[in-house]
């Protein structure tokens, strides 16, 4: 894939730029990612729409092929990912008109952008939320990489997606957004005392954060499995329908949910037992906040709390839950598939766990309404692809 570095002045945008930092080490804003595609770190076959720069992450777009896989791999040290390709494709399939990536399939795509990192600079990955909520496996892989969405500091070369449908086949083409990228500085320290700090300041969580949910510098999340009082939907949860229609990544709000999701209704004192063959859209208990110089993450493996995968798109941008931005609090929601065996899971058991992480400066821009954002204030809500 070619590259050249992008000449987008990204008009309107603030010029917070050219100040000083407030720290050395941490996540790039939005006005430092844009610094960075001026600069030449990060590149791409195309130019860089500003409504891509969220405000600590890049969307990620497909490029023009994507290419059908036996199996998933990572290249490894001193191998291209474009050399195992080369190996194991079975077939390419032209993205440019759009085409169909078939559910239980694995298929490598390369990305419009690439990277030019500095020393000390690296970046880690995950698939957006929409993406998750699909039941869309979807991973970053680098040239000489040894694990999934994490970029080497210092890393010169293509970005790959490895794209695996898991409940629903998907149609897609070249500039589909289905990953982002965060760039980080230096090594920034975290402390279980950081965290309490924080949340003494911004109030994390909107219930009382024990010592039980503060361990390790991460913000332990718990589900919700029974109805509010006085709720008549009782609607706690959606399961993906087996062998259900087609999803175009790109439509907004087109789909019945119907066709495509089974709901859960709630019992009191009941739980949701899991079925290592379904997947399930669930919702935190709490409300989660997100301050402007932070983001988060949400490990999607937990061992400590179960066997399950509980975050596919584990990744909250600054803004997500402010009061400031529109949110007031804003459930976290859940992408949940189980391994093996079924597992029974209660309201109010501990699902996951966040790991808040400090930006070098604030964005100047944040998660909300006011730049596109799809989850701002959402209940229990599928993907920006159904209808409310």
């Amino acid at each position: 894939m070619p590259e050249q570095a992008v000449q987008t002045l990204f008009s309107g945008a603030s010029d917070i730029a050219t100040q000083a930092p407030t720290h050395s080490t941490g996540l790039l804003p939005s006005q430092a990612l844009r610094a960075a595609i001026e600069e030449g770190e990060i590149l791409a076959a195309e130019p860089i729409d500003e409504d891509q720069v969220q405000p600590s992450s890049l969307d990620l777009r497909l490029g023009a092929y994507a290419y059908r896989v036996p199996c998933s791999f990572l290249p490894g040290p001193e191998r291209t990912v474009g050399q195992r390709v080369e190996a194991m494709a079975m077939h390419r399939i032209d993205l440019r008109e759009g085409a169909v990536l078939e559910r239980g399939c694995v298929y490598l795509v390369p990305l419009m952008e690439s990277l030019r990192l500095r020393h000390r600079t690296s970046a880690l990955a995950n698939p957006k939320s929409s993406t998750g909520r699909l039941d869309v496996f979807a991973r970053l892989i680098t040239d000489g990489g040894s694990e999934f969405d994490r970029v080497r500091p210092g890393y010169r070369g293509a970005l790959w997606a490895e794209i695996s449908p898991r409940s629903f086949s998907i149609l897609v083409r070249s500039g589909s957004r289905l990953v982002q990228l965060r760039i980080k500085r230096g090594s920034p320290t975290w402390s279980e005392s950081a965290l309490k700090r924080l949340h003494a300041q911004v109030g994390l969580v909107d219930e009382e954060a024990d010592p039980e949910r503060l361990k390790r510098g991460l913000l332990a999340i718990t589900v919700k499995c029974e109805p509010e009082a006085g709720d008549e939907s009782d609607v706690i949860g959606y399961r993906a329908k087996r062998n259900a229609y087609l999803v175009d990544v790109d439509k907004v709000a087109h789909y019945d949910p119907a066709d495509y999701w089974e709901p859960i209704r709630g019992q009191a004192g009941r739980g949701i037992v899991l079925d290592p063959n379904d997947f399930y859209i669930l919702g935190s208990r709490e409300s989660v906040t997100v301050p402007v110089d932070h983001a988060a993450e949400m490990l999607a493996y937990d061992t400590l709390v179960g066997e399950f995968r509980v975050h596919y798109a584990g990744f909250f941008d600054p803004g997500f839950g402010l009061a400031e931005a529109g949110g007031a609090g804003t459930r976290a929601v859940l992408e949940v598939r189980t391994r093996d065996v079924p597992f029974l899971i209660e309201d109010g058991q501990v699902v996951g766990r966040l790991l808040y992480e400090r930006l070098i400066e604030k964005p100047d821009r944040l998660y909300g309404s006011k730049i596109g954002s799809n989850y701002q204030r959402q209940g229990l809500a599928l993907g920006k692809q159904f209808k409310r």
